[in-house]
């Protein structure tokens, strides 16, 4: 491989990285990786003495790292709000989000879910999370939707779920349901596969 094939395939690295990152949902994530693409289409456009390109791309490299440091040092608050599946505004957030929810929850029917728990998480005023669940025993629930809408899906939203379900004195959440795109999610938050296929966090006591 000659050295303007190798130059070429840097200049589509970061092009593609800068194009990736417009497509994810976290601001965090899309702001890394279009700091990444930036950094790398910068020295692309050195190398080619394009220079113009280059000052262009450094400046968004500027851009980015100043609102990644603006991102993590300003931490979300959050708020847990206890309701219910037929509570308005709830119920609203839940349809009007229902194609994006099936996205993550295939076959999800909020008619079918049978729910005596619901919790709204909210940031800022901010609609968050929609958390749907039924009790499944002394300290035991099995959760039927853990949604995160796609702002705020950094898990940070779901962390803070799973700390006021702990301090509410639940011991074992469980989820059975069917979602291959929520299981890294639930990795994150410390969910662990048994041998019936279900994810299990369980609290320390």
């Amino acid at each position: 491989m000659d050295t303007n094939m190798i130059v070429e395939l840097i200049g589509y690295l970061g092009s593609a990285l800068v194009v990736v990152s417009m497509l994810m949902t976290s601001v965090v994530r899309l702001r890394i990786i279009n700091l990444v693409g930036s950094v790398i289409f910068t020295c692309y456009a050195l190398i080619i003495r394009s220079y113009p390109t280059a000052a262009m791309n450094l400046f968004l490299v500027g851009i980015n790292i100043f609102h990644l440091v603006r991102l993590l040092k300003n931490r979300k608050h959050y708020d847990l709000i206890r309701t219910g599946v037929q509570d308005g505004y709830f119920a609203w957030l839940l349809d009007t989000s229902l194609p994006d929810i099936r996205q993550w929850f295939p076959g999800f029917a909020p008619e079918e879910c049978r729910a005596d728990i619901a919790y709204l998480v909210c940031c800022d005023r901010n609609p968050a999370g929609l958390f749907l669940a039924r009790a499944a025993g002394e300290g035991a629930i099995e959760v039927l939707l853990d949604y995160t809408t796609p702002v705020y899906r950094d898990a940070s939203a779901g962390r803070y779920l799973h700390e006021q379900l702990r301090q509410l004195g639940y011991r074992t959440v469980t989820f059975k349901g069917n979602a291959p795109k929520h299981v890294e999610y639930m990795e994150k938050i410390g969910y662990r596969k048994n041998s019936r296929g279900e994810y299990v966090l369980e609290f320390p006591a």
